[in-house]
């Protein structure tokens, strides 16, 4: 049985467009958009759903910490999920709030030592292999409850997609803008709604069946 592990942030775990800060939810099996490419990919593939709110490419977050560097976080998801056949990665939302200081390259720079870590042969050995996708995350837009936050961040974003095709054709692994299929939700201007969430699966399912 092939399986997919999905790692990434707020919009691979599912969150909803949020109105207020203190808004907590989630998209139900079926509408975020790892399920609804496991539906597609049919019942003989398994489905590891690696979304952390808030997760970024290398950096820690000022509030949350470590926990939130994507290096780190990718170690111990290959570690505890082994074997696995194909790894999608969507990271850098997030990388663009004003508080984080790294511009489009270092923010690309995080995402190619994500690569090296997957591509490692102590990583790709103990899975005996595994294709990578890589998912550039659609732009952000300067709305809503996170306005501030992601001050600057809607010019950062809109320079990764490029950035991203670049690593991904040097490193060997598939290639997927997002931002060509879907857009962020006027409401947060971060997250996808659910329609955008069912569309998304759905390419990267046929995404996932080229590589």
């Amino acid at each position: 049985m092939p399986t997919l592990l999905t790692f990434g942030d707020s919009n691979t775990h599912g969150t909803p467009p949020m109105p207020a800060h203190d808004f907590i939810g989630r998209h139900p099996a079926g509408v975020r958009w790892p399920t609804v490419t496991h539906a597609d990919l049919g019942a003989e593939w398994s489905l590891i759903e690696e979304g952390l709110p808030g997760r970024m490419t290398k950096f820690d977050d000022l509030l949350m910490g470590p926990v939130m560097n994507g290096w780190l976080g990718l170690r111990i998801a290959l570690k505890t999920h082994r074997p696995i056949d194909v790894l999608t990665i969507m990271l850098g939302t997030n990388d663009t709030k004003c508080e984080v200081t790294g511009s489009p390259e270092e923010i690309a720079a995080g995402l190619g030592g994500l690569l090296g870590i997957a591509f490692s042969p102590e990583n790709q050995s103990a899975h005996d292999g595994f294709k990578v996708l890589v998912i550039a995350p659609p732009p952000v837009v300067e709305t809503g409850p996170f306005a501030t936050t992601f001050a600057g961040g809607a010019a950062k974003s809109i320079a990764l997609a490029p950035l991203y095709a670049e690593l991904a054709t040097a490193w060997g692994a598939g290639f997927l803008d997002a931002g060509q299929h879907i857009a962020v939700s006027p409401v947060d201007g971060v997250h996808f709604d659910a329609d955008a969430h069912i569309k998304l699966g759905h390419v990267v399912s046929e995404a996932v069946r080229a590589l």
